[in-house]
């Protein structure tokens, strides 16, 4: 026999299932990226190429490239052709952890 509090009409359940639901979304649970994670992933999956320009890849630091990119095809675009991959580059650019999010911060650290 279960207890009266998980039975899914019971008040302490509805409790339980609110305490769920802000665990789940609290920033606590759920670290934001720093700007060491941002470096570590870049240098786990992203340098190989764009430390050195490998097959053309837009370099590290290179300002201008990157902000002709940006402006050219804009932030969307940019992400977009990193979670697809391009000729020479695998989809989701070695990042097999990465999101949306993540992609912006590492396109944004290496156009600095």
């Amino acid at each position: 026999m279960r207890p009266n509090f998980l039975k899914l009409n019971h008040p302490a359940s509805w409790l339980a299932q609110g305490a769920v639901v802000l665990l789940l979304n609290s920033p606590l649970v759920i670290p934001q990226s720093t700007a060491a994670d941002v470096a570590k992933v870049y240098q786990s999956s992203c340098a190989a190429c764009h430390d050195h320009s490998v097959f053309n890849a837009p370099k590290k630091g290179d300002k201008v490239t990157w902000d002709k990119l940006k402006q050219q095809k804009g932030m969307p675009a940019l992400i977009n052709s990193v979670k697809g991959g391009m000729t020479q580059m695998p989809a989701g650019g070695l990042c097999e952890n990465c999101n949306e999010k993540d992609f912006k911060a590492l396109i944004e650290f290496m156009s600095k």
